[in-house]
C-alpha cells in the first residue's frame, strides 16, 4: 500500500471530537501540557520525528503536535501506544488516571470531590432520574435526548463522568444518602421498554441498600415545596455542610448557616411530603409490573 494510503488511515482531529482542552478549567490545563510536554520529551530523547511517531501509534503528525503542545487531551489508548512505542516502561501509561479525570466537566469533578467526602448526602431530583441513580443506557438516552445534540463523543464523555460518580456507593464507610425522585420521571420509558425497566430494577436494588433511603414525590399532591428546582445537601465528618438548588441563592452552592437552614428546611419539607421509603419501593415495584 502507499504512503499515502497509509497517512489517510491516520487520526486527524475530525477524528477526535470531544478531546479539545477547557480553557477555563486551570488544573485541566496544566495536567494536559505536563503530559504533552513529557511525551514530546520521551520521542525527542529516542530520536523519533512527530510524523514518524504518529505513523507507529495511528495518529496525524498535526494532532501528536497539538497532544504535545497541551492543546489535545489524548486518549487513554494513545498514552499506551505512546509507552511501548517509546519504551517508557509504564511511566506514560500511568498518566492515564489524571487525564481520564480532566476530560470530566470541571464542575462534575468538583461535585464529585464532595460527594466523596460527605458523611450524608440529601438529593432531590424534579425533572430525571438523579445522576447516582441511572443506569448507563439510561444515562445515555437522556444525555442523547438534548437539543443541540452532543457529538457522539460527547456523549461517551458525558456518561462516564456520571457513573464515576456512583463509586460514592463503593466508599468504606459508607455515607448515608437519601433521595427524592418525582413520580413523572419514573413513568417515562427513556429510551425503550427494556432501558426503562432495567432502570427500574436498579432503583430498586438501590433503594434496598442499608445506607440509602428512597422516596417517591407522587404526582397527585396538594402541596409540593420542591417546585423551585433540584436541591443537594451535602453534610461533612466536621460538622460542616455545603447545599445548592436550582431555585435559590442563583443556583449556587451555600455554606452560611442561614442560607443552609433555609434549604435544609426545604429538603426536609420535601421528604415529609413524599411516599415514605417502603411505600415509594412499592409505588416502583408497581410501576415494574406495569411494563
Amino acid at each position: 500500500m502507499s504512503v499515502d494510503g497509509e497517512v489517510r488511515r491516520l487520526r486527524t482531529e475530525a477524528d477526535e471530537p470531544g478531546w479539545e482542552v477547557d480553557p477555563d478549567d486551570e488544573w485541566g490545563v496544566a495536567v494536559v501540557a505536563t503530559v504533552g510536554r513529557q511525551l514530546k520529551l520521551r520521542r525527542e530523547a529516542v530520536g523519533m520525528r512527530a510524523g514518524e511517531f504518529g505513523k507507529a501509534v495511528g495518529y496525524g503528525e498535526d494532532l501528536v503536535y497539538k497532544i504535545e503542545s497541551g492543546k489535545r487531551i489524548p486518549r487513554p489508548e494513545y498514552l499506551d501506544m505512546a509507552d511501548e512505542v517509546l519504551g517508557a516502561g509504564g511511566l506514560l501509561a500511568a498518566m492515564k488516571e489524571d487525564v481520564e479525570k480532566v476530560r470530566y466537566p470541571k464542575k462534575v469533578r468538583a461535585l464529585g470531590e464532595m460527594e466523596a467526602k460527605a458523611v450524608e448526602i440529601g438529593l432531590y431530583e424534579c425533572n430525571s432520574v438523579h445522576g447516582l441513580l441511572q443506569t448507563p443506557d439510561h444515562a445515555r438516552a437522556l444525555i442523547e435526548a438534548a437539543q443541540p445534540p452532543y457529538s457522539p463523543d460527547d456523549v461517551e464523555r458525558m456518561v462516564a463522568a456520571r457513573l464515576a460518580r456512583q463509586s460514592v456507593f463503593g466508599r468504606d464507610p459508607v455515607p448515608s444518602i437519601h433521595f427524592v425522585l418525582e413520580e413523572a420521571p419514573l413513568r417515562r420509558p427513556l429510551g425503550g421498554t427494556m432501558v426503562w425497566r432495567q432502570q427500574l430494577e436498579h432503583l430498586l436494588e438501590v433503594g434496598r441498600m442499608r445506607n440509602v433511603t428512597l422516596q417517591v414525590m407522587p404526582t397527585r399532591v396538594e402541596v409540593h415545596s420542591g417546585l423551585d428546582g433540584r436541591i443537594e445537601l451535602l453534610k461533612f465528618a466536621d460538622g460542616t455542610a455545603v447545599a445548592r438548588s436550582d431555585g435559590a441563592f442563583n443556583g449556587r452552592p451555600v455554606t452560611e448557616p442561614r442560607q443552609l437552614h433555609i434549604l435544609e428546611l426545604r429538603y426536609g419539607t420535601i421528604r415529609a411530603q413524599a411516599l415514605p421509603p417502603w411505600e415509594s419501593l412499592a409505588f416502583i415495584e408497581q410501576l415494574l409490573g406495569e411494563t
